[in-house]
């Protein structure tokens, strides 16, 4: 929704402040109303239409502003979190961790690709998904794929052996993190994504929703671990998270071969 706020004077009906919040598709009706119940109800319109049109394109500015901002923050998000979360893992040999860490890496090309989209559809929001973001979408997709296949040998490898983390502790820090700042994200783009009525971006939002459920599993996996030093459960976790990588990485080329917006409904 569109928020106006003006004022107008109405013929014998002194000066009234508009504060309306309304979809777009009922400011015909609006308008009609003021012309057929007021005098002078012609001029009247032809001001608040004005006035709409200035406010529609400050609004719209603002919105696609907003929605680059938390594109780029999500990037530079999730290379911290890469770096730290790979740097933990490898020290404290759990897998999990590692994994995490790795599928960061991971939607940072994807977070490039969907900031690229905001501009795209900021310019022209009718236009199809470019060359750009479907090879975005098909490196995403390789490397989600290669990420898979190591954490599914490696994690059968590390439950053959019984192999254990030094410690998970800050796989549950880095998960509770992470779910935090991800479902902020989700929220934050659904707003901008229901303002400007963009499928796009709420289904970017969609998207995001599947960061909050692989740091679920990594919490999890590190918790119990932690509470129980059960040997294989960081392994078990680690299976988890190559299920969702492996899904992105199928809902990438599926992208990238189509106009979809997301498969992460």
């Amino acid at each position: 929704m569109i928020g106006y706020f003006t004022s107008v004077n109405l013929k014998n009906c002194g000066t009234f402040w508009f504060n309306i919040y309304l979809p777009l598709a009922l400011q015909d009706e609006v308008l009609l109303y003021l012309t057929t119940h007021y005098q002078n109800g012609n001029k009247t319109v032809a001001k608040l239409k004005n006035v709409m049109k200035n406010d529609i394109t400050k609004d719209i500015k603002a919105l696609y502003k907003t929605a680059f901002g938390l594109a780029v923050f999500t990037i530079v998000y999730n290379i911290v979190e890469g770096l730290i979360s790979t740097y933990l893992g490898f020290e404290d040999e759990s897998l999990a961790l590692f994994g995490f860490g790795s599928d960061s890496f991971i939607e940072v090309i994807s977070g490039f690709g969907i900031a690229h989209m905001v501009l795209r559809i900021k310019n022209n929001p009718n236009s199809q998904r470019d060359d750009f973001e479907r090879t975005a979408l098909r490196i995403t997709g390789a490397a989600f794929y290669i990420l898979v296949f190591g954490l599914v040998i490696t994690s059968i490898y590390n439950i053959w052996t019984g192999h254990k983390p030094l410690t998970t502790f800050w796989g549950v820090v880095i998960s509770i993190t992470s779910i935090l700042i991800m479902w902020f994200l989700v929220l934050w783009k659904r707003r901008v994504g229901n303002q400007l009525n963009s499928t796009p971006i709420l289904a970017d939002a969609n998207c995001t929703m599947v960061c909050v459920y692989m740091s679920i599993i990594l919490l999890i996996s590190s918790g119990i671990y932690e509470l129980f030093g059960i040997s294989y459960i960081d392994s078990i976790g680690t299976l988890g998270l190559s299920y969702f990588a492996f899904k992105e990485g199928y809902e990438c080329f599926e992208k990238a071969k189509s106009d979809k917006n997301c498969c992460c409904d």
